[in-house]
């Protein structure tokens, strides 16, 4: 019998007018939550990127609930239409095709339209793709970066790309399996030994870990006819090189010979880059300027 075959039955899991937030799974079918179960077959209405997918979820576990489709493409028009179902009173589910909405998926609007018109919002927390190859990466946890899927114009995803190459936290990547060699074969032009972790597949059958540096990754990776399954790539955030005094006097040297600044202004682009105190820097210009004119 479905979940909310007896329409007459108290509630135990939702309130009115609430928009709840709910974590679906990422690949196996059974990684969802009884509270998540309880409120999706509660709710007055599900709000689903896909209805066809979220409809074999519900088939799965036996629940029979009203769905309307709210994806990235109709996210505007749908917007409104659940605002005014949820200050009526009804009580509205989102969802999206797997793991936890609004992370890299349609919902940020609809959650920040929710709270703009003093509507409770609540989470049901479950799966999510990066928490989950995170924490069985291997690599540091205490402090990271989710930054999605890269942008698409070639510009901007190199400055990204830069801001990867000088993150001192772990970074968590998405791509999809069609541009995996491209993203790596980009990452591995500016750091290609950095270790890393390509996870796919996650939580089914044919789940699979690849851990190495990306140079490595890239190569195993390039080997495979086909690569399947949505990925995730972890990405271990730069540590601090210590810079020797040759190498901070060939910089300058350098600096001297191509730049027509100032020796205060060009000691503090020095530094920025550096780390080194901008005084000692300044004061090696001096020196080496000196050296010169004699």
């Amino acid at each position: 019998m479905p979940l909310n075959a007896l329409p007459d039955k108290p509630r135990r899991y939702v309130e009115p007018g609430h928009l709840y937030i709910v974590a679906t799974p990422i690949g196996n079918r059974e990684d969802i939550t009884l509270r998540a179960l309880g409120v999706l077959a509660e709710v007055d209405l599900v709000a689903a990127e896909d209805t066809r997918h979220t409809a074999r979820l519900f088939s799965l576990h036996g629940i029979s609930n009203r769905t309307l489709s709210c994806h990235e493409h109709n996210e505007k028009e749908r917007i409104p239409l659940i605002m005014e179902k949820l200050k009526n009173g009804l009580s509205v589910a989102l969802v999206s095709n797997a793991g936890t909405p609004t992370v890299s998926d349609p919902g940020y609007r609809m959650v920040k339209a929710a709270i703009e018109h003093h509507i409770p919002v609540v989470p049901i927390p479950g799966v999510c793709a990066s928490i989950t190859a995170l924490c069985a990466s291997g690599l540091s946890t205490d402090s990271f970066v989710f930054m999605g899927f890269l942008d698409r114009k070639k510009q901007k995803r190199a400055l990204q790309a830069g801001e990867i190459k000088s993150e001192k936290r772990t970074v968590i990547l998405y791509e999809s399996p069609r541009r995996i060699v491209a993203l790596l074969t980009e990452l591995t032009d500016i750091m290609g030994t950095r270790k890393a972790v390509l996870t796919r597949e996650l939580t089914k059958i044919h789940e699979e870990f690849i851990h190495g540096s990306l140079a490595e990754i890239l190569a195993e990776i390039e080997q495979r006819e086909e690569i399947k399954g949505e990925c995730t790539l972890v990405i271990a955030g730069g540590e601090d090189e210590a810079i020797t005094p040759e190498t901070l006097r060939d910089e300058i040297k350098s600096a001297l010979e191509t730049s027509n600044e100032k020796p205060s202004a060009l000691a503090k682009s020095i530094a920025d880059k550096t780390g080194v105190p901008r005084q000692l820097i300044y004061n090696e210009i001096l020196k080496l300027k000196e050296n010169t004119s004699e």
